[in-house]
Order: C-alpha cells, then sequence, then structure tokens
C-alpha cells in the first residue's frame, strides 16, 4: 500500500499546492508505516522532479501522452486512478484546485473508493477505514467525518498545511496510459490565461477591495499594495457585477474561497456571504472609515479610516520597509 498524490503542474512547473499535499501525504504515510509516490502528466525539468522528492516523493510516476499536454479532467482522472490500481494505492491526495476538484470524484469512482473534500486534518485510522476533518457549511464549520472503505480519495484544503522537506528518492518512471476515446470526448481548444499575476487560489497574501473605492479608476493603488506584497487581488461581488473588476477575482460564497495567509479587505462592509468565501483565512485585515462596519467583527486587525488616505500611507511604509530590509 502506499499514497498517492496527484501533481499538478503549469508549463513544467508545480506549484505550492502540489507541494502541501506531498508534504501532508508524507506525515500520513509515516503513521501508516508506507510510503508516498507521486503521478505527474507532461514534462517537467529534472530539477522539478527533484522537488517531489524533496518533499517526500519516492516515486514519480510520469505520463507524457501527446493527448494529455493541457488538462483533460476524463482523461488526467483515468490516468490517476489507473497508476492507483497498479501500485495498490489505498488513499490518493489531491490539491483543492481546480483541475484537482474537477478529477476528484472521477478518480473516487473509478477507484470505488470514499472522498472528502476540503480537507484540513490529517488522515486518521478508524476501524477499517479512515478518519478525517473537514471545512463544511461555506467554510463556516468543521466537520469530522469517516468511512469504513478501505480506500479513499481527498481533496486537500489550500493553506490547509504548511509546506516541509521530506527527502525521499524520487525515482521517476514513465507510466504508460493510454486514454480511451471517452476519455478524450471533451478536448481544451485553447487555454487563455486571465492574468500574468499570482493565482487566487495559491496566493500567500490576497489584497481585496469592495464599493468604498468608488470606481474602477481607483484600483490603482490595490495592485500597487498588491505588487509589493507579492499579493493577488481579489475583489467583492458587487464589485464584479458591475464590471469594474474582472469576475474571476470575485471572492465570497458565490465566487472563488480562498484561505490565504493573510486577507486585506479595503472597503468592504463584509456581508456574511463575502465573509463565508474568506472567512478561513488565518489574518483577516480590515481598512473601512464606518467603524460599525460588520467586518471588523471577523478581522484580526482593524483600521478606522479613508482608504484614500490609509492605503497609500500604507504603501510608502512597505516601500520604507523594503528599502531598509
Amino acid at each position: 500500500m502506499a499514497i498517492l498524490v496527484f501533481a499538478e503542474n503549469v508549463n513544467g512547473t508545480f506549484k505550492k499546492p502540489t507541494f502541501e499535499a506531498l508534504s501532508y501525504a508524507s506525515v500520513v504515510a509515516k503513521n501508516l508505516g508506507t510510503e508516498v509516490h507521486a503521478v505527474a502528466f507532461g514534462t517537467a525539468s529534472d530539477e522539478q522532479y527533484q522537488n517531489l522528492a524533496t518533499h517526500g516523493a519516492s516515486k514519480i510516476f510520469v505520463i507524457n501522452h501527446p493527448a494529455l499536454a493541457s488538462f483533460i479532467g476524463p482523461a488526467y482522472a483515468s490516468g490517476i486512478a489507473t497508476v492507483a490500481k497498479q501500485t495498490q494505492s489505498q488513499i490518493v491526495v489531491i490539491p483543492q484546485t481546480y483541475n484537482g476538484r474537477a478529477v476528484a470524484p472521477r478518480v473516487a469512482v473509478k477507484l470505488d473508493a470514499a472522498m472528502f473534500s476540503g480537507v484540513t486534518s490529517l488522515i486518521a485510522k478508524s476501524g477499517n477505514g479512515y478518519e478525517v476533518q473537514r471545512s463544511a457549511y461555506s467554510l463556516k464549520a468543521i466537520e469530522t467525518t469517516s468511512t469504513q472503505r478501505d480506500k479513499l480519495v481527498i481533496t486537500l484544503k489550500s493553506n490547509a498545511y504548511k509546506v516541509e522537506k521530506n527527502p525521499a528518492s524520487g525515482l521517476v518512471e514513465n507510466f504508460v496510459f493510454e486514454p480511451s476515446a471517452r476519455d478524450l470526448l471533451l478536448k481544451p481548444q485553447r487555454v487563455i490565461k486571465a492574468s500574468s499575476k499570482i493565482s487566487l487560489t495559491e496566493a500567500d497574501i490576497v489584497v481585496s477591495a469592495g464599493r468604498g473605492l468608488k470606481g474602477p479608476e481607483n484600483w490603482g493603488m490595490i495592485e500597487e499594495l498588491a505588487d509589493l506584497l507579492g499579493a493577488a487581488t481579489a475583489c467583492s461581488k458587487p464589485v464584479a457585477d458591475v464590471e469594474w473588476r474582472p469576475h474571476h477575482e470575485h471572492v465570497g460564497q458565490t465566487g472563488i474561497q480562498i484561505s490565504p495567509n493573510v486577507y486585506i479587505a479595503i472597503g468592504i462592509s463584509g456581508a456574511i456571504q463575502h465573509l463565508a468565501g474568506v472567512s478561513s483565512s488565518k489574518t483577516i485585515v480590515v481598512i473601512n472609515s464606518d467603524p460599525e462596519a460588520p467586518f471588523f467583527k471577523a478581522a484580526d486587525v482593524g483600521i478606522v479610516g479613508d482608504a484614500f488616505q490609509v492605503v497609500p500611507a500604507l504603501i510608502q511604509s512597505v516601500k520604507k520597509y523594503k528599502a531598509s530590509h
């Protein structure tokens, strides 16, 4: 038995959620007395594969089929399930990215396994099966759930587990997998990258703004602050609805749910629908001119003030700090 991790890469580069999943799986494997394998699609450099080994992968199975150069959910799921069956992997750990959420249910069906999404705790044995904790009710609660099935597929919630080095042998093996015609019924025609900036779901820091900015012409200072902090930018639903910002930046219950280490909310009142998408952030900083804004009840740090005065002052402070360090 081994634990198999879906090592998702973008243009040959493995991203933070993959290393979170490997770090997590390494601890679970140690507790269960087994080892961690990884499955990757496409090609990557030796250095990138070494990174997988550094974070716990003792074996790396590479599926390099020409039809799978771009992500195809059904085909990737079939490939992951095939590797899991041939390596007798009882547990499959998948990062909770867009692609991860697309393949995880399919993998579970193909393996006749239980599936838990949004997992936030280490997998523990429970009778003949497993027990985990996961986020529930739009991130407003933590649920303890278990299964008596001997096979388990999970998606690991982003930022739920820190990246740690767990050096392993990292033997790279080409895995022959031929997707079926059914797997390839849905094919991407082209990939349009929304932005060259940091992905919201991967960002450690997110700078977000709402209607308090009064118009799209005032977003320059938000983008400048985000650039200085190495952060992603986001917005509230009303801002996306009036097209001040693109919809892919909308965070909240009906938008993207995120879990950064730091979430900075500027000019956002903090409606419950917005909080549902950001409440699991480790630290929430709120900047608002209204001292009665609901967001202050959820804030770790609150600043009552005009965004047009506070944000420029914050930008200058960050510049000064970076120049002296």
